[in-house]
């Protein structure tokens, strides 16, 4: 048997470590996406290769797991449907099965880009509901990673921004983030793998004017400032900032633990007041808790002492998590809602409703917070005043999860 390929053995060896960790039974699948770029056809071949040996060793030849595909057709750009016809053919002559070719309707709400990854992900979530897949493998690479953290700074974003794309999110797995974007399209070489560059991801000539117009974001961030920083900070510029994200997830999911944990510990002190309270005012009559939102009662309410005492980085990550509970969307709800209702905590001077996005509100009154949701959105939970706080404490973390993921690229 010949020598493997570096490139080939990097890829091989990522996909093995993260099945390994996934731990799946015999004979689960496991479905890759791939848009037939170099990245996610260099991890198809990857998981064809590994899927038959997970759990096999001298003693058990009876393990392995299927490896399948789903293939995502935008409709974005002409021809896309021959590209993604292309690709589910290219992981079916690598041995995947199932292969899933889903269309889908990208609008335009949040921008192009945004409104693409829900529909990419819509369709990834009906292919596990299809298939009952046990994983999804992503191929996003430790490049990818280096551009969200930059993105985030570049934005201003807090510590889970920069903490860029999670190896792992619920059935979601990314083996490849210790991966650089050069091995991957060295394995397909190495393999002998066609592959397709997205016309998206490649920076056009500079017109005589400058800057060339219309270009992503993120395509500008991966042809001129990651090569900078490489030449001026040296070749291991790109591996510090991955670095740098791993470090931060693990001390933005230390502090959303806390902010959950302060969520519920404040909503079961509220829940508790009774008679005079911080504000000097005595416990409100039936009805009095809804002004805010057209009548209807409160979704969440939370104790104001206990906010006021917990440091600035727990309570105004409890106060994000707390919006986003009664409806705020997570992409709309920035610093600017925050500090507002951290104002209605540590900066009482009587203000009134504070309202945040898709028509939430809040207000204070009687010593307590009140998060209303807006007309047309429900909470994301029933009522948390009058839920434990064991059950809070359990689903909050769901929800810091969830939340932590707001990229075009997760």
């Amino acid at each position: 048997m010949g020598a493997v390929d570096p490139a080939v053995a990097a890829v091989r060896s990522a996909v093995r470590r993260d099945l390994a960790a996934l731990g799946p039974a015999p004979g689960d699948l496991v479905l890759v996406a791939c848009s037939g770029g170099s990245d996610s056809s260099a991890l198809a071949a990857a998981l064809a290769h590994e899927a038959p040996r997970v759990g096999r060793s001298v003693r058990s030849r009876a393990a392995g797991v299927r490896a399948g595909a789903v293939v995502v057709d935008h409709g974005l750009q002409a021809g896309s449907g021959a590209v993604a016809a292309a690709a589910a053919e290219r992981c079916r002559a690598l041995g995947l099965d199932p292969v899933l070719v889903r269309r889908v309707a990208v609008g335009r709400e949040g921008g192009v880009e945004a409104a693409a990854r829900t529909a990419r992900y819509a369709a990834f979530e009906e292919a596990v509901a299809a298939t009952g897949a046990a994983a999804v493998l992503l191929g996003h690479t430790r490049d990818d990673q280096a551009e969200q953290v930059l993105l985030g700074l570049g934005r201003g974003s807090g510590a889970r921004s920069l903490a860029g794309m999670p190896r792992v999110r619920g059935h979601y797995r990314r083996p490849l983030l210790d991966v650089s974007r050069a091995e991957t399209r060295a394995a397909c070489a190495a393999e002998r793998l066609v592959w397709w560059d997205d016309p998206t991801n490649a920076l056009p000539a500079v017109p005589a004017s400058g800057t060339p117009s219309g270009v992503p974001l993120r395509t500008r961030v991966r042809h001129e400032v990651l090569p900078l920083l490489e030449e001026v900070l040296g070749p291991g510029a790109v591996r510090a900032l991955a670095r740098s994200a791993d470090q931060l997830r693990a001390d933005a999911d230390a502090l959303d633990a806390l902010a959950a944990d302060l969520v519920a510990r404040a909503a079961a002190a509220a829940a508790g007041v009774r008679g005079q309270d911080a504000d000097g005012v005595g416990e409100p009559s039936s009805g009095a808790c809804g002004g805010a939102s057209g009548g209807s009662g409160p979704a969440l309410v939370l104790d104001v002492a206990l906010l006021g005492r917990a440091p600035s980085a727990v309570r105004r990550r409890a106060l994000r998590l707390a919006a986003l509970d009664v409806g705020a969307p997570a992409g709309a709800t920035g610093s600017r809602h925050v500090d507002a209702l951290d104002a209605l905590v540590v900066g009482w001077r009587g203000q009134g409703v504070t309202f945040l996005p898709s028509g939430a509100s809040a207000h204070r009154a009687y010593g307590r917070l009140f998060l209303h949701p807006g007309p047309d959105g429900a909470p994301s939970r029933q009522t948390l005043s009058s839920t434990s706080s064991s059950t809070f404490s359990s689903t909050s973390s769901s929800t810091s999860r969830r939340t932590s993921s707001h990229t075009p690229e997760e």
